[in-house]
């Protein structure tokens, strides 16, 4: 599977609605698991073998996912972090248990549950579920974007910031040595010296801000489309622009840039290599 951002002809919002409805679904059968053993003091912890950690939690909120999938849309695939891919990948839910394991298991609220449907390869409908905050973003295609607010009863719609110069732009990136380890350190200082504010909030967090209207840039490396397949629906229907670091409509590159969408093409010009740069 190939995911993009751009190929292929969107279903009709209407073919959605029941999809999206559903996925929010998802998320509160995530949340009811994720959050039972948050900061849990005997919370199981292990290594995968790539040296990433996985909990208990982890693999109970998944399981908790592809139950009720198994039960609504038995025919879709499924692509997790956990347990893998199974089924039809024209029409695949994509989902990350809980991103942010790091923070989940330090008893850190900085967390979430992505769960995506992707359509012909393209992310269509997008959940981000933060119940350790209590907030939650939405969006497909279509249906614009939107979060809940504390207080209010009805969600609020959300779009992207107008900031159309660089020097007031607030940008956020993944840890230093993701751009390290790829070569990009010095773009991405230079980058800094150029902007308002710079700031690493890390995993999913930022890119709600964005889809907010609070950052214009959000980056990083080392992605998997389970990573940031979820943000792709509502960075878009909020008006923002989603592609990799190189400006492919694509999440298979293993990397990830999401804008407000007017600056993009300025953020893709300072980040390229030395080389490449005009």
């Amino acid at each position: 599977m190939t995911p993009t951002t751009a190929r292929a002809t969107a279903p009709s919002s209407d073919d959605l609605a029941d999809d999206l409805a559903l996925a929010l679904r998802l998320a509160d059968a995530a949340d009811a698991v994720s959050m039972v053993r948050f900061d849990a003091a005997d919370l199981d912890i292990q290594l995968k073998a790539d040296a990433s950690h996985v909990t208990e939690a982890d693999l109970a909120t998944e399981r908790a996912i592809r139950d009720l999938l198994a039960t609504e849309r038995p025919l879709d695939g499924i692509l997790g972090e956990e347990y893998g891919t199974s089924g039809d990948a024209r029409r695949q839910w994509i989902i990350d248990p809980i991103d942010g394991t790091a923070n989940y298991l330090k008893g850190i609220p900085m967390w979430a549950t992505l769960i995506a449907l992707a359509v012909d390869g393209v992310p269509r409908v997008g959940v981000v579920s933060q119940p350790a905050i209590g907030r939650r973003w939405w969006g497909a295609t279509g249906h614009g974007a939107w979060t809940n607010v504390a207080g209010e009863t009805t969600p609020r719609r959300i779009a992207t910031s107008a900031v159309d110069d660089l020097a007031h732009s607030s940008i956020s990136f993944q840890s230093l040595r993701q751009w390290d380890e790829v070569g990009r350190s010095d773009q991405l200082l230079a980058l800094s010296r150029r902007v308002w504010r710079d700031r690493g909030y890390g995993d999913a967090w930022p890119y709600m801000l964005l889809a907010e209207g609070r950052l214009e840039f959000v980056a990083e490396f080392g992605v998997k489309e389970y990573d940031i397949a979820a943000h792709v629906p509502i960075v878009t229907e909020a008006g923002g622009r989603f592609t990799d670091i190189d400006g492919a409509d694509t999440l298979s590159t293993r990397s990830a840039l999401a804008t407000n969408g007017i600056l993009h093409e300025t953020y893709l010009e300072l980040l390229a290599p030395d080389g490449d740069r005009a």
